[in-house]
């Protein structure tokens, strides 16, 4: 997909334009530049490299007089055939290169094959990219400023003012680049994480988190963030927030705590756990069940926290969720409830759960081969777990069926194994006939 869309503003017949005219029609925007590419910067007269700024600028509209029609990229070396018709030089010259002897635009034959370079066209592309990058880089450096300015204030104004100017640096991180760097650049990561402490106000540390969200932390700075001190307020910030901030402190927790030996105890609260199930189960914020169900999946990744999250009820909360989620919270789901079933209590919550079976059952060849492997597993810990049990249980919600399905279908060798030995062990418990009869193989077989 192209990086630059043509501007749908106004469209202007490929030929060897007229500057000024261009200019009055609005095609560079108005203002100065003039007709020659040279631009005044900072640094005096200097034409300013094309190539360079096209690729330092963020993906905007374009007219559509730029575009060359072949690669529907900004053109660098325009020129102009015998038709009328305006090329990226490097793209007319390959299509010639395989044979063509036509326009590619319109397809008439050519009756001249010379180039004319557009000079003016490319004056005019280099002009309006000139004042578009000169723009970008005074933004820049009103953003830097700003923000330099900001974290001064930081260190000497309260209450009220300070949650206002970190909102106003909050807003400004979210969305330029260059404030995120000065921030790091100029020590405002520690500076910002100070102020989360003992007597942190609510309002304050919401900004404070959303800040830090969007920043990239090293490691010192992580540290720093994961004491319990400050890891208990950021809980307590989750459970009390609005949804935006709910979500901000789920993020920013994932980012301290993956990928390191975090001590579990410190992070995995109960109040913590309990915070995630709630925001998990607000369907009506689809960024935070996401934000939420990845958080679980790290935390009970470290084997000591997943009897913690078992006793707090999660597995027939999270069981209950299953049904009309999508691929991505499903795999999410499947994911935890698996890991929770490696352990005993897991295992006796997975089975003492009237839901767990139907529910995980009809996932089998339904989402992905991912889900489907997840599930298979599932079914397998709490079947071996309490086989005389569960095993009708999961027969009566048609698991032989499925598990047919499976080992009948393209999946890895390894799900096929599995589903044969789940089958086996759901069969013991019945004669040959009996579990076909009971099962409604009888057509399957056929």
């Amino acid at each position: 997909m192209p990086m630059y869309q043509p501007s749908s503003r106004r469209e202007v017949d490929s030929q060897v334009l007229d500057l000024e005219t261009a200019v009055k029609d609005g095609v560079l925007g108005g203002g100065g530049g003039g007709g020659c590419g040279v631009i005044a910067t900072g640094f005096g007269s200097e034409k300013l490299d094309l190539k360079l700024m096209i690729e330092e600028l963020e993906p905007m509209d374009v007219p559509m007089v730029f575009i060359c029609p072949i690669s529907l990229e900004p053109m660098h070396d325009a020129v102009t055939l015998c038709t009328g018709q305006t090329y990226e030089r490097s793209n007319i010259l390959k299509w010639f290169s395989l044979g063509h002897c036509t326009c590619p635009t319109t397809m008439q034959e050519l009756w001249d094959d010379s180039m004319t370079p557009n000079k003016t066209l490319q004056q005019l592309i280099h002009s309006w990219f000139s004042q578009k990058y000169l723009a970008m880089k005074k933004r820049s450096e009103d953003v830097q400023g700003r923000v330099k300015e900001i974290l001064e204030n930081l260190k000497k104004i309260k209450g009220q003012a300070r949650v206002q100017a970190l909102k106003e640096l909050r807003q400004v991180v979210q969305v330029h680049g260059t404030a995120k760097k000065t921030v790091v650049e100029n020590g405002g990561i520690g500076l910002i994480s100070s102020l989360l402490g003992p007597f942190t106000t609510h309002a304050v540390g919401c900004e404070v988190i959303g800040v830090l969200v969007y920043l990239n932390l090293d490691l010192n700075s992580m540290s720093d963030l994961l004491q319990p001190a400050k890891i208990s307020l950021m809980v307590d910030i989750l459970n009390e927030g609005s949804i935006e901030t709910k979500i901000n402190c789920t993020r920013l927790i994932g980012m301290l705590i993956e990928g390191t030996d975090f001590a579990s105890q410190n992070v995995a609260s109960l109040s913590l756990l309990v915070g995630l199930l709630r925001l998990v189960k607000d369907k009506k914020h689809p960024n935070g069940v996401v934000a939420g169900l990845n958080l679980l999946k790290t935390i009970c990744s470290h084997e000591p926290v997943r009897n913690s999250f078992v006793n707090v009820g999660a597995v027939p909360q999270l069981v209950e969720l299953i049904p009309g989620m999508n691929n991505e919270c499903l795999e999410l789901v499947l994911h935890i409830l698996e890991l929770l079933s490696s352990t005993p209590e897991g295992r006796l919550a997975l089975k003492d759960c009237p839901s767990t079976i139907p529910n995980v059952v009809k996932l089998l060849m339904k989402a992905s081969e991912n889900c489907t492997q997840l599930a298979l597993s599932i079914l397998w810990s709490i079947c071996n777990f309490a086989p005389e049990e569960c095993a009708s249980l999961a027969v009566d919600a048609g698991l032989a069926a499925k598990l047919l399905l499976v080992i009948q279908s393209g999946c890895n060798p390894v799900l096929k194994q599995r589903s044969a030995e789940l089958l086996k062990l759901c069969s013991l418990n019945y004669t040959t006939t009996i579990f076909i009869s009971k099962c409604k193989l009888t057509r399957t077989i056929q």
